[in-house]
């Protein structure tokens, strides 16, 4: 056989086994379940011990559903959301939604920055049992 004829016979087979993109079929989609994450600080009480901005003992208690309740002391407690949607962490408080960024968390300390209008605002907290 000749080189030329098996080179022909070659380039034949292979678009015989090429797929158009058009006919490719997408691969069926696995059902997994997909469930809300809770960030770690939600559903608890935390209280300020130093910030650039917040009294210390200044409480921020994040509950479940997104509200938002901040307590100081001698003042009433203002009452705001939070929200937590792919990773961004968002406060709103007086009707103003700031975006926050976690500096730490762990089980006892809760370090967070509100990017509020000028300054942003560090807070650090720790948990109340």
């Amino acid at each position: 056989m000749s080189a030329r004829l098996l080179l022909v016979l070659l380039l034949v087979a292979a678009a015989g086994c090429a797929r158009k993109k058009e006919d490719a079929q997408p691969l069926p989609s696995a059902d997994v379940p997909t469930h809300a994450v809770t960030p770690a600080f939600a559903a608890k009480k935390w209280k300020v011990t130093q910030s650039s901005a917040v009294a210390p003992g200044t409480t921020y208690e994040f509950r479940d559903g997104g509200a938002l309740v901040v307590t100081s002391p001698g003042s009433p407690p203002l009452t705001g959301s939070w929200a937590w949607s792919e990773g961004n962490f968002t406060m709103t408080e007086e009707g103003i939604t700031y975006p926050t960024d976690i500096l730490a968390l762990d089980d006892r300390t809760f370090r967070i920055r509100s990017n509020n209008p000028g300054e942003p605002v560090e807070i650090t907290m720790v948990r109340v049992p």
